[in-house]
């Protein structure tokens, strides 16, 4: 076998359909192009119809095939109507995975419940709804893979962790009771666990240098993290080669989570 057909035996994803919701910027964005270019059909999921534009125009210049969705995750309304235009231009979906979030951490004593209720419903609630309605099919079908994005607020508290860190713990609980229930079936359920990653989300302390240096010093390689970092992570676990893993939050964080 020549090495080409070694690594596509693994993680190829020719023939599969992907959901990416977040997909049009940040981490998402990365992962979105890293699947669709690995062979996947890929349907972008987020609000921004000119980034979604953006993205799928860059990825169909590159020749794969994918399209995009305008939803909005903070109901379940809106995330019902995305999903079901999302299995539209490809059909229903053998990965889906969970980047889309938002990161609103005011100090503990003024988390309103206002920020609550939109946290959870965008960080947990959504990813749970779409999982309900893909993770059965997959399980029919006997393969698929869910993945959602969490954080370090998920396993340590720091730069107030709030409504936020809650949400990203409940999704890496998430993960383990969709292993639990559909793992038996073919249907791996992780988490990609993000160090400090300079993205428009974490833009609030991104735009402070001497936060920066601070947590690129916490690291073990001793920077912070690009979205790029991300792409073969998800394509191992969006791929043949992850069918032994599941229930895992896998750390991407240059060593931050050990040091």
């Amino acid at each position: 076998m020549t090495t080409q057909g070694y690594l596509s035996e693994l993680f190829s994803l020719d023939g599969r359909i992907a959901v990416v919701t977040g997909g049009s910027s940040g981490i998402g964005r990365v992962i979105a192009g890293a699947l669709a270019r690995a062979g996947a059909a890929m349907v972008v999921v987020a609000r921004n119809e000119e980034q979604l534009a953006a993205t799928v125009d860059e990825l169909t210049a590159d020749g794969c095939r994918a399209a995009w969705v305008s939803g909005d995750l903070s109901t379940r309304k809106g995330v019902r109507e995305a999903a079901e235009k999302a299995v539209e231009p490809f059909g229903e979906p053998d990965i889906l995975v969970n980047s889309a979030g938002i990161n609103l951490r005011p100090p503990m004593g003024e988390l309103g419940d206002d920020t609550w209720d939109v946290t959870m419903a965008v960080n947990l609630e959504a990813p749970f709804l779409l999982g309900q309605r893909f993770g059965p099919g997959m399980a029919e079908r006997g393969y698929g893979r869910i993945i959602h994005i969490t954080s370090q607020q998920a396993h340590r508290a720091f730069v107030q962790s709030g409504a936020y860190g809650v949400s990203k713990g409940g999704l890496e609980s998430l993960a383990r009771s969709q292993a639990e229930a559909w793992s038996p079936h073919g249907v791996t359920c992780n988490t990609l666990v993000p160090g400090f990653v300079m993205t428009p989300l974490n833009q609030r302390v991104s735009s402070d240098p001497e936060k920066v240096s601070a947590l690129a010093a916490r690291t073990l390689v001793g920077r912070n993290g690009l979205a790029e970092d991300f792409a073969g992570a998800a394509v191992f676990l969006a791929s043949p080669a992850s069918a032994y893993v599941t229930g895992h939050s896998l750390f991407v964080d240059g060593g931050f989570s050990v040091h």
